[in-house]
């Protein structure tokens, strides 16, 4: 099929799915595949929250709790790709739960919407602040610059205002950032690797590397200390919704969309194992790597392993990766705002929904998210424990979007798969990815530091931030949502909305009554 037909294939299902194209269809498989390969960074994730799994568990949670936690990511991977292949929309995961929801479609969709926007917006703030920090560390080793919240912050306000930038001047730029992204990432990878294995005379042994249990966190229940490891390795596993949330960018999307979301998981898994084993086997002092100046482990780990030139080098092919890593995110982020707000969910959505008509992007949307990752981030100027909640509450509503539409999917008997599915396996990976997000959303909200009790340093502020949420989802469904989402950008109900409301059989006629009432 030419690349003509891919697009006007491509665009007769998205009017299907009761939306227009009017964003530039110009990504490639591997683009969409970069995206989230980006988003997704290994040497980002792994790096800002190595600490944590340092604390919590030590090398065997850094070494075994990474492939444990991706098996299971990406079940809930393979549970996503198979959902975006029949829905190919920017909307994704709020679109997806409104489709699949047998009843209060709607409903479904919007707090699935907002947990999804409040993800990205946290996400986007937690990597361009994680940047930053390293950003700061390797100006601190080149440059003698002091690190304070204040000069972090600053530092984190260039980066996330570049990364507004990059993103107005159009799709295509995006598009070739996003490939060099992701050969960035496995060759720096690659050159990280080969570093920390030849030029140190000593390692760990692979005893140590692989069980070797450290716990610092004030807890005594071993257990608990080695779950609370595995947030390094799921906070690094986000973000992979990307590749849905550009679907109406990239061609041929109900194939190469869902591809895109499946292939960034299982090459972060097994790129991101090969990394963090070689980090933890390079440790020279461990005490010292946690302790510090830099406020950074493995930058410290860099400079004991190989010497300060070679470690500050490595540190900064890192820091260079969690750039293009929060380029991307915000590409993921202004893309689902702008669907969430041309079916008006946000406030102001006519002015977030308008696409620029000579580049193609959505960038009043772009400057929207920048801000609200501006937001997000400013408590971080007088408490970094505020930057640690960020992280959770990144993880968390994210998870809780992603997992939603899996669950619905799979009490929708009369799912229509599309091109890619996941035949009689579709079952059993739906529910293990269901249970396990309900289990890692627990774990999230729980202390990370001991007393972790309200008042104290070390509470955490997760389970306030999605109280907080559900609460503003609840009260501004009831003050305008149910009059106006996913209307349409004019005021109606899109053609495919309506059919899936009025074919519901049960409540059929209360439904066909409650619309018409609104749209009156």
């Amino acid at each position: 099929m030419s690349s003509a037909d891919l697009d006007d294939a491509d665009a007769k299902r998205l009017a299907e799915l009761g939306y227009t194209q009017e964003l530039h269809r110009g990504m490639s498989g591997f683009s969409n595949f970069a995206v989230s390969f980006s988003i997704i960074s290994i040497l980002a994730g792994c790096i800002t929250t190595y600490y944590l799994a340092m604390d919590a568990g030590g090398p065997i949670v850094i070494s075994l709790g990474w492939p444990l936690v991706g098996i299971f990511v990406l079940l809930v991977a393979l549970s996503m790709a198979e959902i975006c292949s029949t829905y190919p929309t920017a909307g994704g995961l709020y679109y997806w739960a409104g489709q699949l929801a047998r009843r209060n479609k709607r409903v479904w969709a919007w707090y699935v919407g907002w947990f999804n926007f409040l993800g990205e917006v946290a996400v986007t703030a937690a990597i361009d602040y994680g940047a930053a920090i390293t950003w700061m560390a390797a100006l601190n080793l080149m440059f003698g610059i002091s690190v304070t919240p204040t000069s972090t912050f600053i530092a984190f306000l260039v980066i996330i205002a570049l990364h507004g930038l990059l993103n107005t001047f159009g799709v295509n730029l995006v598009n070739l950032l996003s490939m060099v992204s992701a050969w960035w990432h496995l060759a720096g990878v690659g050159l990280i690797v080969a570093i920390l294995w030849i030029v140190p005379d000593q390692h760990q042994s692979l005893a140590w590397t692989f069980t070797e249990f450290k716990n610092d966190t004030g807890f005594s229940n071993p257990l608990y200390v080695f779950m609370i490891g595995l947030l390094m390795a799921q906070y690094t596993y986000t973000g992979y919704d990307a590749s849905a949330h550009v679907a109406e960018e990239t061609k041929n999307a109900s194939v190469e969309a869902p591809k895109g979301i499946v292939r960034s998981v299982w090459v972060s898994i097994l790129a991101g194992w090969v990394l963090l084993v070689s980090v933890t086997a390079a440790i020279q002092s461990y005490s010292g790597a946690r302790n510090s100046d830099t406020g950074l482990p493995p930058a410290q780990i860099f400079i004991d392993a190989a010497g300060k030139d070679l470690g500050v080098f490595m540190l900064l092919i890192a820091a260079v990766a969690q750039f293009f890593c929060g380029m991307a995110s915000v590409t993921a982020n202004s893309r689902m705002s702008y669907a969430f707000s041309r079916d008006n969910a946000l406030p102001g959505s006519r002015l977030w929904s308008k696409v620029n008509p000579r580049t193609g992007t959505p960038t009043n949307s772009i400057w929207f998210c920048v801000f609200w990752s501006v937001v997000l981030t400013l408590p971080s100027l007088w408490s970094l424990t505020a930057y640690f909640a960020v992280t959770s509450i990144a993880v968390i509503g994210l998870y809780i979007a992603y997992v939603t539409p899996v669950m619905l999917r799979r009490l929708k008997p009369d799912f229509q798969d599309g091109p890619f599915s996941l035949g009689r396996w579709s079952a059993p990976v739906g529910w293990i990815s269901v249970v396990w997000v309900i289990f890692i959303v627990i774990l999230f909200m729980l202390p990370q530091y001991s007393p972790g009790t309200l008042g104290d340093s070390t509470f955490n502020y997760a389970p306030v931030a999605v109280l907080t949420v559900l609460l503003f989802a609840t009260v501004t469904w009831f003050v305008g949502g149910r009059q106006h989402f996913m209307h349409g950008a004019k005021g109606e109900h899109t053609t495919k909305d309506l059919e899936d409301i009025f074919d519901e059989g049960e409540g059929q006629e209360e439904a066909r009554r409650e619309i018409l009432a609104e749209d009156d």
